[in-house]
């Protein structure tokens, strides 16, 4: 066979690939951001790239096709935002829940007014003995779940449904 031959040969066997799709390559071009964004949290190089391929191998085949820009961008987003509370979940032993309960802002400082504390303190007078304190350990004390399970000792699952029980049984509760 000659040169000319082979070229004409190889020429003939090439195969097209289908041309990837625009949500892809949107998606592709966010991963740049997705990777700065989850760096900024977890301050780790190796592990930031790691964590950004995890997000690509989950939100790539989910995406759909015709999907606009910004609900890609969302979506990697909101993909990151799991696949990071899953990484300091494994790496502190903590479960997600636990995680989100630093999230939340911290409390007022101006003191409570006198009326607000004698209502509190008549509802709370009102609840049995572990709704009180449950309530009283994570609400005017500040404990985490797991403080207030140390404390009386309990499960944290055990004190989350005491928790919302004991709130259920507050609302009930009419201040006079």
């Amino acid at each position: 066979m000659t040169q000319d031959e082979v070229a004409d040969q190889a020429q003939a066997e090439v195969v097209e690939l289908p041309a990837a799709s625009r949500a892809i390559d949107i998606a592709v071009n966010e991963l740049e951001l997705v990777y700065a964004f989850i760096y900024a949290r977890v301050g780790n190089r190796a592990d930031a790239e790691d964590l950004t391929q995890q997000v690509a191998l989950k939100a790539i085949p989910r995406l759909r096709q015709n999907a606009a820009a910004s609900s890609i961008r969302g979506y990697l987003f909101a993909t990151a935002r799991s696949v990071l509370g899953g990484f300091w979940s494994t790496r502190l032993g903590l479960s997600e829940a636990e995680l989100r309960e630093d999230l939340l802002p911290a409390p007022a400082t101006d003191p409570p007014s006198e009326e607000g504390t004698e209502t509190v303190q008549r509802i709370l007078a009102e609840l049995s003995g572990n709704y009180r304190r449950v309530l009283e350990l994570r609400f005017l004390h500040g404990y985490s779940l797991k403080e207030v399970a140390k404390e009386m000792n309990s499960t944290v699952g055990a004190i989350k449904v005491m928790q919302l029980r004991a709130l259920r049984a507050a609302a009930k509760v009419r201040p006079e």
